[in-house]
């Protein structure tokens, strides 16, 4: 199996995961306050685009290389976008927030601290889907 196979059905698994922390009762995750880690909301908007993302990555790899590379090159791009949008609005395009609440006025550091995740995941997406 190639890297992009492997890479897009280990994003499948993460992406599961994270669709899933909301429902999971693992202490130190989700505060009381419903902030995961601590740092940002997840809501059912955010658990369906990762749900979505993950199927989107399960169909991917068990399709084809080529199938996988695409699925990395373009969520790779879209959730990189989305995490400088976070970092610039604090929120982002995917969950449709920066349409529904705007330009939030939250600190520089939780704006970035909240959109590290897909900086990252959207990097090493892109990364490896450009990767030959």
């Amino acid at each position: 199996m190639v890297l992009q196979r492997k890479v897009a059905f280990a994003y499948a698994v993460i992406l599961a995961l994270v669709a899933s922390l909301n429902y999971l009762p693992i202490p130190g995750i989700v505060d009381a306050e419903g902030r995961t880690f601590g740092i940002f909301a997840l809501d059912i908007f955010d658990d369906a685009l990762h749900l979505a993302s993950a199927l989107w990555a399960l169909a991917a790899a068990v399709i084809s290389a080529r199938a996988s590379r695409m699925f990395l090159i373009l969520f790779g791009t879209l959730y990189f976008l989305d995490g400088i949008l976070g970092c610039f609005a604090g929120s982002g395009f995917l969950d449709l927030g920066i349409f529904t609440w705007g330009w939030l006025d939250i600190p520089v550091t939780l704006k970035i601290l909240s959109s590290v995740p897909h900086l990252v995941l959207g990097g090493i997406a892109l990364a490896v889907g450009l990767r030959r």
